[in-house]
């Protein structure tokens, strides 16, 4: 597949083009505008707009008009636009997840402690977790997952944690094969026993990852909420199957009372 990459800086905003089959070129002129409008705010009229960026009046009103009631968009008094408060949003939801980060690092690095084993902080994004943060105990057995990785969210616990809230038909959406990615022979491989599971961990309030993902190493997961009760992360402690038995009690208690501690901050 032919691919091209270039960078554009247009008037202090960035706009990376990917050129492929799978492009939507109406999405590219929308990152186009706020890129431009953000550069100039409540400075540029429709007319100028579409001059800038050589787009059609025609096209530019539709754009326009689309990225108005979508709230990308605010059309000022004299007729030139400005962002919208969908960036307010989302800005806020996403410089509130650094605010977790340090909650987490602050409760997770007193609870390990206690409990002398590693804890996680992941969220989710499609059917994968994304790690965000890790409070490592000292020992010489080292978890392969860092801050930064992905892992399929089927495997582990705080994937389940986060997928046990969906609906039948999101999950049926996020995993439209029946047949699952595989890593160990205890792997929860097909999507049918999949959802049973996750009935079991919604009930639960808790995740379990028996050895699923990795060999040796066992973790229980809970869901952090937010302010309007959504599924925001999840925590997990990961322990070494040789003393899983011993401390996974402990574990759950704590990793339950951990997402308890970080819920409805953010």
């Amino acid at each position: 597949m032919k691919t091209r990459f270039s960078i554009e800086n247009h008037r202090g905003g960035f706009a990376i083009e990917k050129e492929n089959k799978y492009g939507v070129p109406a999405l590219d002129k929308a990152n186009r505008i706020i890129n431009l409008v953000a550069s100039q705010p409540s400075s540029l009229k429709l007319m100028d707009i579409s001059r800038e960026l050589d787009i059609h009046k025609s096209s530019m009103f539709s754009l326009l008009h689309t990225m108005e009631k979508l709230g990308w968009l605010k059309r000022d008094l004299g007729d030139t636009y400005s962002l919208g408060s969908f960036f307010g949003r989302i800005g806020s939801v996403y410089f509130r997840q650094f605010d977790l980060i340090s909650d987490f690092h602050r409760e997770a690095s007193i609870v390990k402690q206690r409990v002398e084993e590693t804890f996680q902080l992941g969220r989710l994004e499609g059917d994968q977790v994304f790690y965000l943060a890790k409070e490592e105990a000292p020992s010489p057995i080292k978890l392969a997952s860092e801050p930064g990785m992905c892992w399929p969210a089927s495997v582990t616990a705080l994937g389940k944690a986060m997928l046990s809230v969906k609906t039948e038909e999101e999950l049926i959406a996020l995993y439209p094969e029946e047949q699952l990615p595989n890593f160990t022979t205890n792997t929860i491989t097909t999507r049918s026993v999949l959802l049973n599971k996750l009935k079991d961990t919604q009930l639960a309030g808790y995740a379990l990852d028996l050895e699923e993902a990795v060999n040796g190493f066992s973790c229980v997961a809970a869901p952090i909420y937010g302010s309007n009760n959504e599924v925001i992360a999840a925590v997990s402690c990961s322990i070494p199957q040789h003393r899983w038995e011993s401390k996974q009690e402990l574990a759950k208690r704590e990793v339950l009372q951990l997402a308890k501690l970080l819920s409805h901050r953010q």
